[in-house]
């Protein structure tokens, strides 16, 4: 007879030790890390300038010879530093038609604070490792490829990781509690 406990804490059975310098630890010691990949809208550029990203990102994943995955996660937005900055924009000035202008950018702005979440969609590709050596030449690789490609990368960072954590266990609902773990 074995006696199973059930705990009501996610991080009891999400097999993470810890979160540190970017890199997820699990409990058996694999660590899973990637890049953030900084969106860009290709639809703006010209045809021959979007034919080439994409035949670009094909190269990139064909050249990857390890598992990962891709990851997009919704990053909640605050912008009432934003709605405080057009406020004093409107407040200073006089041109009753810049107001107007001005006015109608605040009131979209409350609109979207009231009835939408507003929120970055943000991209990740993640791999998983034990030795930080090759993780750091997988994502050396990663940054350089993605440049060549046209777009810009930069390591995940802890808060990066919570996020993705946090949408993966929460189904993709925003928590107001708190971060998954701390």
């Amino acid at each position: 007879m074995s006696t199973e406990s059930r705990s009501k804490y996610t991080n009891d059975f999400v097999p993470i030790k810890s979160i540190t310098n970017g890199v997820i630890i699990c409990n058996n010691n694999e660590k899973v890390t990637g890049v953030k990949i900084q969106p860009r809208n290709i639809f703006i550029l010209e045809p021959d300038m979007q034919n080439m990203i994409i035949t670009n990102l094909r190269n990139v994943y064909n050249m990857i010879d390890y598992e990962f995955w891709i990851i997009v996660a919704d990053r909640p937005v605050d912008i009432t530093a934003y709605l405080s900055r057009l406020q004093l924009l409107y407040n200073s000035q006089t041109n009753p038609v810049r107001r107007k202008l001005i006015m109608e950018d605040i009131n979209k702005a409350n609109l979207f604070t009231t009835t939408l979440n507003v929120v970055d969609t943000e991209y990740y590709l993640l791999f998983k490792e034990k030795d930080m050596d090759k993780i750091q030449k997988k994502i050396r690789g990663l940054i350089q490829a993605f440049a060549n490609a046209g777009l810009s990368v930069t390591q995940t960072s802890n808060d990066d990781l919570r996020i993705i954590l946090d949408n993966f266990l929460n189904g993709g609902m925003t928590t107001t509690f708190g971060t998954v773990m701390s």
